[in-house]
This record gives C-alpha cells, sequence and structure tokens, in this order.
C-alpha cells in the first residue's frame, strides 16, 4: 500500500470466512438448537456432516429466478443443506418439526449473536477508508448479509455489495466479479480482491484480471 502506483480504486472482499466467522461452529449452533427440539446429537457430528454436504451442494445462484423470489430460493437452499446435515449424521428422524427447527436455525444467522468479526478486519477498512479506496464485498452467502452486516457495524465501509443469490453466479463464476466492477465502473486490473477461498476468491479473482490475495483463517 506504499506504493502509489499499486494503490488500488477497489478492493473486494470476500464475507464469511474474511470479514467475519462464526462464532463457535456450524455444529455447536446446530446443536443448541436441535437440543430444544429434543434432538441429542454431538455438535463436532454435526459441524463434519454440515461441511460434507455443505459442499456437495450446488452454487447458492438461482439464475431462473426473480428478486422477489431469491428470499425464498436461499431458504429452501439452506434447509436442503441442512436436512442433509442431519440426515448423514443419522438423527434426521430424531425431528418432530424440522421446519420449526430450521426456521429458528435460519433467523439465528442473520444476527450478530452467531458472528465474530476477524481482530485484523476493521484497523484495515479503517486504513483503506482513510486512504479513499473504494470498498466493495463479493460473496457466496446470500441476502442475510445486508442485515449482518449492519448488524457488525461493517455496512458503511462498503459502497457495494455484490451476493451470488442476487447476482445469478457464485464464486470462482467469472459473472460474480464482473457485476462487482460494474457498480464501481472499474477495470479488472485496477481491483483487488481479498478472501479465504483459494479457488472461490484467489483463482477466481486471477482469472478476470483482478490482484487475488489469499487470506488464511486457519
Amino acid at each position: 500500500m506504499t506504493n502509489e502506483n499499486e494503490r488500488p480504486k477497489v478492493i473486494f472482499l470476500d464475507a464469511v470466512g474474511t470479514l467475519f466467522g462464526v462464532r463457535g461452529s456450524v455444529g455447536e449452533v446446530y446443536g443448541e438448537i436441535a437440543s430444544r427440539f429434543n434432538v441429542k446429537v454431538s455438535p463436532e457430528l454435526i459441524n463434519q456432516a454440515f461441511y460434507k454436504s455443505f459442499k456437495a451442494s450446488t452454487p447458492a445462484a438461482f439464475p431462473d429466478a426473480t428478486p422477489a423470489q431469491i428470499p425464498e430460493r436461499e431458504f429452501e437452499w439452506w434447509k436442503a443443506i441442512a436436512g442433509q446435515t442431519f440426515k448423514t449424521a443419522g438423527v434426521f428422524h430424531q425431528f418432530s418439526d424440522f421446519d420449526a427447527f430450521f426456521t429458528e436455525a435460519f433467523a439465528y444467522f442473520a444476527t450478530d449473536q452467531a458472528w465474530f468479526v476477524y481482530p485484523d478486519v476493521l484497523p484495515a477498512l479503517k486504513f483503506w477508508h482513510h486512504k479513499k479506496i473504494e470498498l466493495g464485498i463479493i460473496s457466496n452467502f446470500d441476502t442475510r448479509l445486508h442485515t449482518v452486516l449492519k448488524a457488525l457495524n461493517l455496512a458503511d465501509f462498503f459502497t457495494s455489495v455484490t451476493i451470488s443469490t442476487e447476482v445469478g453466479a457464485a464464486k470462482p463464476n467469472s459473472q460474480i466479479f464482473i457485476a462487482g466492477l460494474q457498480k464501481h465502473n472499474c477495470l479488472a486490473e485496477t481491483a483487488w480482491h481479498i478472501g479465504d477461498s483459494f479457488k472461490e476468491d484467489y483463482q477466481g479473482a486471477k482469472a478476470v484480471g483482478l490482484r487475488g490475495i489469499w487470506v488464511r483463517r486457519d
């Protein structure tokens, strides 16, 4: 950042796993909420099953959906992953009302209680803001991201938020990066993208011509 010749016009950031992470783990959250529905399962087992189900799912992008249909499509997409999670863990049959469980879990992840901001994030955002570098988000999350950013006091740093479910294409697909660039009237070679996924963030950005920066949150 000290070399003005390398100064980007825009820095895009991924959201989950880059700006903020799950407080505890998905397994702990699902397990705690499931226990209220008399479903007993270890958080570790649920966590493993969740990430297996998540990786096996189709991308969170609905190119054939109208804007009005997107929230319901997002809900059903995550519900299918959650259902597969508990089936993989072998405890889905314990639910008497899985729909009620999932409605509660889905709403929880739209609140600040579910997330924590990584300690290096605010200093970096304030530094870039002071340098008058435009900031945007490119994320494969869903439209709850708008609410989460506000709840975590991050929304005001960003002039654009580009989400796969709204664009109809998920990283590493070039369309979502192009959509983000268009919001800033920006050429790819004058933008950076920072994220925690080597394939989706680093390789996806580089393939479009952005400078990709891989953040490892091990």
